[in-house]
């Protein structure tokens, strides 16, 4: 099951035309893609858009009704090779997945299909996962639709442009048969708003015709001699049709004198602040040209300097790029003309667009200054603060604010920002320009908070049985891969020396592939293992013969992006084919040493099936299954069965785990090998022990790892169970107070005891 459901909310998608729809960024993407008459649409789930392919599963009738096929895809290259019907056919079709990550693994099919070009619109949407909410090595889209010619569109993050870039890239690919990237930030795919709905169109040419009326053109399959001449297509014929069309269209948009949105000399700011008239005559000397995915930040910032309004109206004139790449030469040189300088909102590395726009600059012999990763920071997400920070050095050093502006007029409700003073000359008090890098000074770096496992996730117990086995046979290399269960290279565990890819886990070990004292210890997940790893790993650790060892993790869902289902899954699905075994697909390539632990929390089968692993002389290598549903996904399942079931007034009896503080010794073996957020510490108790003591929280879902984990570090007897009973039965009434009776006997007699042992000691 889904992180989220969207049953509710898809029925939105059946609004008719003229109707206000309101809703999320990624809602108004499905809504686009039925007005657009999309025949197809195919993903990978993974952040920011995992919520798209959710409202895509969750909307499957009604995209039924319209004839539209959805496909939840084993990969990314799987949902990129699937725009394969668009080249031949003029079949309007999409690609969701993550980027840059999903990119990657989809690379070989989007530069297969971006060289021979397609027929119908090919839409690919991007999450951009860039910045401080990324789990990914920081990179851009920008690098791969440059290599392969795709061009990018990079909308305002407001439905009205987002559903409208949706359609106009439809439009943009058929004009320039050329695949579309449409890049959404996390931002972007969770704003909300609204906009006027259209109509919802059915495809005018179906699958069904395409199949049955099959059509071929050599021309557009890569391979030579048509491979050389799909570069030549790409530069004399794709592009110039593309900024043609770009241009005829308007996809790039102006704000600000010159612009749509104006804001004058002497108008009230949201802020209540004037604009002055001395700075809006300045402000017209200079531009600021941004990506539209910066479009909302740069108006946060404008508006806390007083040089925009809260209906989006500035006083400096803006060219928002809707379209990342090509970049409209005209557009931009007509821009420049007349201004003194430019200040180029673009975010991360390389800086592209800044150099491909002084190229055109120095070209047509233009005196504008351009301005950006000098005034900006080089790397790193732009926030608020970053780009307050950058625009204020810029619209200081022209004129439009004055140099102590930080003194006269500071922003309302900003933070200050490290690095933001005046730039001035000491010894003559003149403006000077700015450093490369603005620095961020120590104090202002917020603290690491490095993700975790969950309340009882099953994964937590297969690292510490991994640890606890290093006790006993040695430290092992450790081949980690991407998922939940990456979070082992943390502390408590600290295990896990590389991380390659998605399902590389095995692959990346395939070097240590010789014999030695030691065997190299892999570990995937079950997402990992029917993405890639069967095939890059397992596979070709049977064909190379490796000895090592393979660790799955199967919690029976894509748990990291979202709690998706997969074909192992064992929650029957409607729509899709589950509860497919891994051990069957591992043991169908050649692997003959397969051991399924079906309980992660039981330790002791844990560490034996790992221990026979690593230790087993039979050649080939040895994989372990290690099984237990995801506790989020559980927990989602049961908690509202468990809801009603206390409204309708059922028994319902809980387990919670707990540590008698009088028996707790306090050296805190169950913390360091578990690292349990509902596992702490508390003071003790018992006022001649200053040590603290082992405390178990309300958070607890009765997993019962910490228990199993100082019983296998230190035999503490210090861990007990209880059970909650919710409307008990008469039953359990009397089971009680025959607890209680017999309870309250052995407190009086070890009263009476004590009592006696007292008098025997003072006689």
């Amino acid at each position: 099951m889904a992180e989220r459901s969207f049953k509710e909310e898809v029925q939105k998608l059946r609004l008719s035309e003229g109707e206000i729809f309101r809703g999320e960024g990624i809602l108004a993407v499905t809504k686009a893609l039925l007005e657009s008459g999309v025949a197809y649409v195919a993903g990978y789930q993974g952040a920011p858009i995992s919520h798209l392919m959710d409202v895509l599963a969750d909307a499957q009738d009604i995209l039924a009704d319209y004839g539209i096929h959805f496909e939840s895809s084993a990969s990314e290259a799987t949902a990129a090779a699937t725009l394969a019907a668009s080249v031949n056919y003029p079949l309007r079709g999409a690609a969701s997945f993550k980027s840059t990550v999903g990119t990657n693994v989809a690379s070989d099919a989007l530069a297969n299909l971006a060289s021979g070009g397609v027929t119908g619109g090919a839409l690919i949407i991007v999450g951009e996962d860039y910045g401080e909410g990324s789990s990914i090595m920081q990179e851009r889209s920008h690098a791969f639709a440059m290599k392969s010619q795709i061009w990018l569109l990079d909308p305002r993050p407001n439905l009205p442009s987002i559903v409208s870039a949706v359609k106009t890239g439809f439009e943009l690919s058929e004009a320039s048969n050329t695949p579309v990237m449409l890049q959404l930030r996390i931002r972007a795919c969770h704003v909300h708003g609204h906009f006027v709905a259209g109509r919802n169109r059915s495809p005018r040419f179906t699958l069904r015709e395409a199949m049955e009326q099959p059509r071929r053109d050599t021309a557009r399959i890569v391979l030579p001699p048509a491979s050389f001449a799909h570069e030549q297509e790409k530069v004399l014929a794709r592009w110039p049709s593309a900024v043609r069309f770009i241009r005829e269209h308007g996809l790039n948009e102006r704000f600000g004198p010159g612009g749509r949105r104006v804001l004058a000399a002497g108008e009230a700011t949201g802020l209540g602040q004037v604009v002055d008239a001395q700075a809006a005559q300045a402000a017209l000397c200079i531009g600021i040209i941004t990506q539209g995915g910066h479009y909302n930040t740069l108006m946060r910032v404008l508006l806390n300097l007083g040089l925009a309004d809260l209906f989006g109206r500035s006083a400096v004139p803006i060219h928002v790029m809707n379209v990342s790449y090509p970049v409209l030469e005209e557009e931009i040189a007509d821009f420049c003309t007349h201004r003194r300088a430019i200040l180029l909102v673009e975010e991360g590395q390389p800086n592209f667009l800044e150099q491909n726009i002084a190229a055109i600059l120095r070209a047509r012999g233009s005196g504008c200054a351009l301005h950006g990763k000098d005034m900006l920071p080089v790397a790193g997400e732009y926030t608020a603060a970053a780009l307050l920070a950058g625009l204020r050095c810029f619209l200081e050093e022209h004129g439009v604010l004055p140099v102590d502006s930080r003194r006269t007029m500071q922003p309302h409700g900003w933070p200050e920002v490290p690095g933001d003073r005046p730039h001035e000359d000491r010894a003559t008090g003149m403006p000077r320009a700015p450093s490369r890098v603005i620095a961020l000074h120590p104090e202002a770096v917020v603290h690491n908070r490095p993700p975790g496992f969950c309340t009882g996730c099953p994964e937590r117990p297969i690292f510490t049985a991994m640890k606890l086995l290093e006790r006993e046979l040695g430290p092992h290399h450790v081949a980690a891969d991407i998922g939940c269960h990456l979070f082992s290279i943390l502390p408590p565990f600290n295990l896990g020396n590389t991380t390659m890819g998605y399902g590389l886990g095995t692959a990346s070990a395939a070097a240590m592939n010789v014999q030695a004292g030691k065997r190299v210890i892999s570990v995937m997940g079950d997402g990992g293992f029917w993405h890639n790893g069967l095939t890059s790993g397992v596979a070709n650790a049977v064909f190379n013969r490796s000895s090592n060892v393979t660790l799955i993790v199967d919690n029976s869902y894509t748990s990291a992006t979202g709690g998706q289902d997969i074909l192992s899954s064992k929650t029957a699905n409607p729509t899709r084919s589950t509860g497919h075994a891994i051990e069957q697909a591992v043991r169908g390539v050649g692997v003959s040493w397969v051991r399924t632990v079906t309980h992660t929390y039981n330790l002791k089968s844990m560490m034996d099936a790992l221990r026979q692993a690593l230790r087993s002389t039979e050649p080939g290598p040895k994989v372990v299954v290690a099984q237990s549903e995801c506790m989020l996904n559980l927990q989602r399942r049961e908690r509202p069965q468990l809801r009603r079931r206390l409204a309708a007034g059922e028994r319902v009896v809980r387990e919670r785990f707990g540590v008698d503080a009088d028996t707790c010794t306090g050296d805190r073996a169950c913390i360091r090998l578990s690292g349990c957020p509902s596992l702490t510490i508390r003071s003790n108790p018992d006022p001649l022990r200053t040590e603290p003591v082992a405390t178990v929280v309300e958070s607890c879902v009765g997993c019962g790892l910490c228990g199993e984990v100082a019983h296998a570090a230190a035999l503490c007897p210090s861990f007990y169970r209880a059970s909650i009973v919710s409307h008990p039965s008469a039953w359990d009434r009397l089971r009680q107070r025959l607890r209680n009776a017999v309870i309250a006997w052995l407190q009086r007699r070890d009263a009476a005891r004590s009592a006696r042992w007292s008098i025997g000691e003072s006689v």
